[in-house]
């Protein structure tokens, strides 16, 4: 059976001066994921055309981009985009523009923070706003990823809220994972990407802007044939709305699995 979560890079687009933009509902069946107002669109600019994204208060924005030439002109700054780079602004402070030299695409994604997002923010938090190129973030190993697999760190957990990120690279290798019982991940599949998604037993080809969901517990495999490259974001959120228990885990040197088993525990009683 083919995997169904999957956002086409070709779907139809609509253009308005040069933009256009188009939601992604992959919660269509999981209204507990409907429940925390998660939102991506794809967003497409053609060269020379800008954009003003929309300014929101208490939460978190978060623009993929796909590496084609475009600039964030946020204030008196000038984020400069010519690879695979990432842009989170701070909330509603400051309009910025999105501008495409070369046609460009980027993902917008949308979270809005619950309560314990808000009380963690005001004790510690990740600089906004916030711009990474993937190349200058921190490359990390892990033992679900193939040898021969590269993986960057965007951002780790709890730097805001339920949100991480990250990015995997490879030729002919790539995931192979057991599912996060508490993590929901979206994929975002790059330039030159030519692999396999499979989701306990269901696969999908993926291809360049093709965009995925996989719900949390599902183990899952992106693995490319030899050769061939798997490249993409993962994007993560935490279904928990109270995580408290990471957060001591992370200040104590507690492994994930330990703070996991502690949540389960708490759930049985």
């Amino acid at each position: 059976m083919g995997y169904q979560y999957v956002c086409r890079a070709d779907e139809e687009k609509t253009f308005v001066n040069g933009y256009a933009q188009t939601e992604m509902p992959l919660d269509r069946d999981f209204p507990d994921i409907q429940h925390y107002g998660i939102k991506f669109y794809r967003c497409n600019l053609k060269a020379g055309a800008t954009v003003a994204p929309p300014l929101l208060r208490d939460t978190i924005v978060l623009l993929i981009f796909n590496g084609s030439q475009a600039y964030i002109h946020y204030g008196p700054e000038i984020f400069r985009v010519t690879e695979l780079s990432f842009f989170i602004p701070d909330f509603d402070k400051q309009a910025y523009t999105v501008g495409a030299i070369e046609d460009t695409e980027f993902i917008m994604g949308v979270f809005p923070m619950n309560d314990w997002d808000k009380k963690n923010y005001l004790h510690w938090h990740k600089h906004l706003p916030f711009f990474k190129p993937y190349t200058e973030a921190v490359e990390y190993g892990q033992s679900c990823k193939l040898p021969g697999t590269h993986s960057w760190t965007i951002l780790q957990g709890m730097m805001l809220g339920h949100v991480t990120v990250g990015v995997v690279r490879a030729t002919g290798a790539g995931t192979d994972e057991k599912g996060h019982p508490e993590v929901h991940q979206w994929n975002y599949c790059l330039p030159g990407c030519d692999f396999t998604l499979d989701v306990e037993g269901e696969t999908a080809e993926q291809k360049p802007g093709d965009f995925s969901f996989i719900y949390a517990g599902k183990d899952h495999k992106l693995l490319a044939k030899p050769g061939k490259e798997v490249f993409y974001v993962w994007v993560e959120y935490y279904s928990e709305d109270d995580l408290t228990v990471y957060n001591k885990a992370s200040v104590t040197n507690r492994s994930v699995k330990e703070a996991y088993e502690e949540i389960m525990a708490a759930k049985a009683k």
